[in-house]
């Protein structure tokens, strides 16, 4: 059996194909193909509220491209989500309709709250210790998921408008780092000694510039010496020297800063940087709805 999962973010989009395993009652999956566009739909939908023409057309070309790759590795069923950019842009809702009339796919634009649910359904959890407290970051271009775990239970979850790619536009309302820095603060003050779990591509290029064994975790005195590292260096050498894609070495600068203010407002000392995502939740979603776990 095989499912496939559309993620159409505000700075990529994603298609992950996954094939499923049954091993008595227990069903799993694994990536067979993972594909990723660096479209910054966010460019628009920040600056101007709308997805322009010509973005327009390059995205149906490619959730086009999308259904045909589904077609021939023979997915039994898929679901597409669009987040920050969508949500935002007017003609969002216009453009779901053409591109169902123009490639069959059906996109669901999900809120901040069911965006950050879909990727608790990868089974965050099983990475706690019922002990500890936990914030769980998820970092995108649009928007930043926020959520605090103790005693294996969700104690409380909050989106913000604040996002890597409305950072370089310019467009992070001050009042939006006020509200999630009082939000951190209230959470750490009732959910002390909070541990970071952090998804996204940006945590996870930055876990490997950290050159940490495999599955240790970040501390965040090695979060700030990778971040000083990167800040130092222009775009271009981060490019060269690094190896960054062009579309990761600029958002990845915003993204430090992200995450370097939540660090300090929660008073993080480590983080876990587990490899999901939201295409790792619509997957798991698409098994728990087809066969049940």
């Amino acid at each position: 059996m095989r499912y496939a999962a559309i993620d159409i973010g505000s700075n990529a989009i994603r298609l992950l194909i996954a094939d499923i395993f049954t091993k008595g009652k227990t069903h799993t999956f694994k990536k067979n193909t993972l594909l990723r566009i660096p479209l910054r739909l966010g460019e628009d939908a920040f600056m101007h509220q709308r997805i322009s023409e010509e973005k327009a057309e390059q995205l149906i070309k490619t959730i086009f491209s999308f259904a045909l790759l589904m077609d021939v590795y023979q997915v039994d069923d898929y679901m597409a989500c669009a987040t920050s950019a969508m949500r935002e842009a007017k003609n969002g809702p216009e453009l779901v309709k053409k591109i169902f009339k123009t490639c069959n796919i059906k996109i669901n634009i999900v809120e901040g709250q069911e965006e950050a649910n879909i990727i608790y359904a990868s089974h965050i959890e099983q990475l706690l210790d019922q002990d500890k407290n936990y914030l769980y970051i998820d970092v995108g271009g649009g928007s930043t998921e926020l959520s605090v775990f103790s005693a294996n239970n969700l104690v409380a979850s909050k989106s913000f408008d604040i996002g890597t790619i409305r950072i370089l536009d310019k467009k992070v309302k001050p009042e939006n780092w006020i509200h999630a820095k009082e939000w951190l603060k209230k959470m750490g003050a009732s959910h002390p000694n909070l541990t970071a779990i952090g998804t996204g591509g940006n945590i996870n290029k930055i876990y490997r510039l950290a050159n940490l064994k495999e599955g240790e975790s970040l501390s965040t005195k090695k979060f700030n010496q990778v971040a000083k590292q990167l800040q130092a260096l222009t775009l271009e050498q981060r490019i060269v020297e690094l190896g960054l894609k062009p579309d990761r070495a600029d958002v990845i600068i915003p993204a430090c800063e992200i995450y370097a203010n939540l660090f300090k407002w929660g008073n993080v000392k480590e983080t876990i940087v587990p490899s999901v995502g939201l295409v790792d939740g619509i997957i798991q979603l698409l098994i728990d709805k087809n066969l049940g776990n």
